[in-house]
């Protein structure tokens, strides 16, 4: 069949679509693993002293999800302002980032915890999102090329700060947590923990927006995919050549092993909270190329996902439900009481869980069956959302 522009088009939005939904998959393994596996209560699986290979590299991929979360959200805005004028664009992204400041901080931190008292608030991915929005509301009123420097120098330098901190107690101290320290701080009754800072998520924000141009409907494909190729596998290489300098774009040096394998894990050990210039380009850069290679990709399979893809925030609310549901039956049923899923604390520092849960092969059974489960529904939902794009509210599910 011909390619016409709308049709082209179609297949470019479909690519990204696709991407989104296969790291909502990955995701929801993490999620599954925090809930389900039994070490997950004892050791970090990226702690090298503990970890074996596969448990390494089940943590480890997920990393992909959120960077590709908040690039891609900035790249849906731009095609949204191309639909509609800046003012218009601003207003959508306003709003849509206060409501889902408001989700994080409401429903989501529900489905984590399932306490109704709420003394743990986390600020996590959806949390950086809505700030990033609200950040990018402004930012698309500036010239493309300042927006894009702004992106580069915050991902490129925002390093530069780890180092800095602010004493507690010091009325600057929450807010700087906020901005780029993985701590927490009191307010009122509640305990805050800033697990997202949010100053290298604006910069990814930036950057998806600004990576949005290569989306536009005049952007022959040919040259989109040389320009993904040439944007994907210099950022591996250069990933390469800064960690192993092991000087900057990390707060954790990578350090020589017993073996080479765990040298090499230790290479790819890279700093999520905040995400590092080093984490940032061995997700993102990977992620290029697979856009570079995916746009001809058709068929049922990839229809499903990307139809999952189209529908992220609803996955993201019913599979952390689903998820710590059914962690609640496996505690009841394996002799811990139901409260044992109540949490103060994140999920796997709860001293009640200690020698609950399931090896990583079960783990993996959970996961699988946890994203086969919720397909139906994601489905019947990306359906119900084609069929009444009039109902305005559909755009923040």
């Amino acid at each position: 069949m011909s390619s016409t522009p709308s049709s082209a088009h179609l297949r470019r939005i479909e690519s990204i679509d696709l991407l989104r939904g296969i790291v909502m998959i990955i995701m929801a393994l993490d999620h599954v693993r925090d809930y389900f596996h039994s070490d997950a209560y004892l050791y970090n699986p990226l702690d090298l002293s503990q970890t074996n290979i596969l448990l390494f590299f089940t943590r480890w991929i997920t990393h992909f999800c959120a960077p590709v979360f908040v690039f891609l959200a900035g790249t849906s805005a731009f095609l949204v302002g191309t639909r509609k004028g800046k003012s218009e664009l601003t207003a959508f992204l306003l709003k849509r980032g206060f409501w889902l400041v408001l989700l994080e901080f409401t429903i989501i931190n529900f489905s984590w915890f399932f306490n109704i008292q709420f003394p743990l608030l986390t600020l996590t991915v959806i949390w950086a999102l809505g700030i990033s929005m609200i950040v990018l509301a402004g930012a698309i009123h500036l010239p493309f090329k300042v927006i894009l420097a702004t992106g580069i120098l915050i991902v490129a330098a925002h390093n530069m700060l780890d180092s800095f901190h602010v004493t507690d107690g010091n009325t600057f101290a929450a807010f700087w947590k906020v901005l780029h320290e993985y701590s927490g701080f009191q307010l009122s009754r509640f305990f805050i923990f800033v697990g997202y800072p949010v100053i290298p998520w604006i910069g990814c924000m930036l950057l998806g927006y600004c990576f949005g141009t290569l989306y536009s409907s005049s952007v022959n494909p040919a040259f989109r995919k040389k320009a993904l190729l040439y944007l994907g596998f210099p950022g591996i290489i250069l990933f390469i050549v800064i960690r192993a300098i092991n000087i900057y774009g990390d707060p954790l040096p990578w350090t020589e092993q017993p073996n080479t394998v765990y040298t090499l894990l230790s290479f790819l050990n890279v700093s999520k909270y905040p995400p590092s210039l080093l984490y940032i380009l061995i997700t993102l850069s990977p992620a290029m190329v697979f856009l570079a290679a995916s746009e001809q990709y058709n068929g049922k399979f990839f229809q499903n996902i990307i139809s999952l893809g189209r529908v992220p925030m609803f996955y993201y609310i019913i599979h952390l439900y689903f998820i710590h549901l059914l962690a609640l039956a496996a505690a009841v049923l394996t002799g811990y009481e139901a409260p044992d899923m109540v949490f103060n604390t994140w999920i796997t520092d709860s001293p009640n869980l200690k020698g609950y849960g399931f090896s990583l092969g079960i783990v993996y059974l959970i996961w699988i069956s946890i994203v086969l489960a919720l397909f139906p529904l994601c489905l019947w939902y990306d359906t119900y959302k084609k069929n009444h794009r009039n109902q305005w509210w559909l755009s923040y599910i």
